[in-house]
């Protein structure tokens, strides 16, 4: 399995050591290792640090964060060999760096798969930034390279400034997802995946992590998935995440699908899906597990113990409470099946 890599950036100021420090407290399980070009050049939480060694610096809940120096590709190359190996990869990039070159540039490590580049937006300073004569070019480009961005400070802004900059913003990165924050604190399954992802558990804990919660309504409860009925249902559980500003949706799906067409579907920004996970079979039977982050997608083969017999294929979406529409995927995957 590809070793799933995150890359974060954003220009000086904007919010990647609060949100970095956010994400490694929300781990829930997950190994992480944090690729940096300098120790000096990062704030993590000193509670979280549990000792340096050299270019390794151990944190808490197993995860890492190691020195890259000038050879990422090297650094990424000596990650599997750790014992255990890091579930997850985030490379945090300092505030000129263009966050798409180093997403280039990771992907000549084998094993590495680029699942996101991030990329985070001062809400107040941004227009300004992108007009200076000297960076101005630097940081457009990195909010233009982005799959997902994280707006970020908007309590510092009003309400007709703020909406000035989404505006702008869309103009940029017209098919990059926006959400916003307030002191990056932002559900963290947006940005490292559904929970347990290339954990041991898989998929389906991060089913029951997301909808362990949940209150549906009677339109939304899932029923139990009865194999030998020949029915496909395809009934979402919702659950919310960070307030009322997110939300979750489960489904159960049954028969092979087209993944990639799916994967594909679920990238439309009409669907106002933020993040999904998915373990489906495909046309040919294999089980294949799908991941999205805003416009990009990645159909990749799954463990096949993740999905034994008469189990249905199931998929997790997170996205705006405001945007997601679950009548719109169950769509989608209803034609999926249907057709196929």
């Amino acid at each position: 399995m590809p070793l799933s890599t995150i890359v974060l950036g954003g220009y000086l100021g904007a919010g990647k050591t609060t949100l970095l420090n956010h994400l490694l407290r929300h781990a829930q399980g997950r190994r992480i290792a944090v690729m940096v070009n300098d120790f000096g050049d990062i704030g993590i939480d000193a509670d979280l640090i549990e000792s340096t060694d050299g270019e390794v610096m151990s944190l808490a809940g197993g995860c890492i964060c190691c020195s890259v120096g000038s050879d990422l590709v090297a650094a990424l190359m000596a990650l599997p060999q750790r014992v255990p190996p890091p579930d997850l990869v985030l490379i945090e990039t300092s505030g000129v760096a263009l966050p798409g070159s180093v997403a280039r540039g990771a992907r000549l490590a084998p094993g590495i798969e680029i699942d996101a580049v991030v990329v985070l937006v001062d809400a107040e300073t941004i227009r300004l930034r992108a007009k200076d004569r000297h960076v101005g070019d630097t940081v457009v480009q990195q909010l233009a390279e982005a799959d997902l961005l994280v707006l970020n400070k908007i309590d510092l802004v009003d309400a007709p400034a703020l909406a000035a900059t989404r505006h702008w913003l869309a103009g940029i990165a017209p098919h990059t997802r926006i959400i916003e924050s307030v002191e990056a604190g932002v559900p963290a399954e947006l940005i490292l995946g559904l929970a347990d992802e290339g954990g041991a558990s898989g998929l389906p804990s991060a089913l029951s992590t997301l909808t362990s919660t949940a209150d549906p309504s009677p339109g939304d409860a899932a029923s139990a998935f009865d194999p030998g009925s020949g029915e496909r249902r395809l009934r979402p559980t919702r659950s919310m995440a960070a307030g009322d500003r997110f939300e979750t949706f489960s489904f159960q799906i049954a028969g092979r699908l087209d993944a990639q067409a799916l994967a594909a579907a679920l990238c439309n920004p009409a669907t106002g899906v933020l993040r999904a996970k998915g373990l489906v079979q495909g046309l040919d039977g294999q089980a294949l597990l799908i991941q999205t982050v805003g416009a990009r997608s990645r159909v990749s083969p799954a463990a096949g113990r993740l999905m034994g017999a008469g189990q249905p294929a199931r998929l997790v979406v997170i996205g705006l409470h405001d945007t997601l529409d679950a009548g719109q995927i169950n769509a989608l995957l209803e034609n999926a099946v249907r057709e196929h």
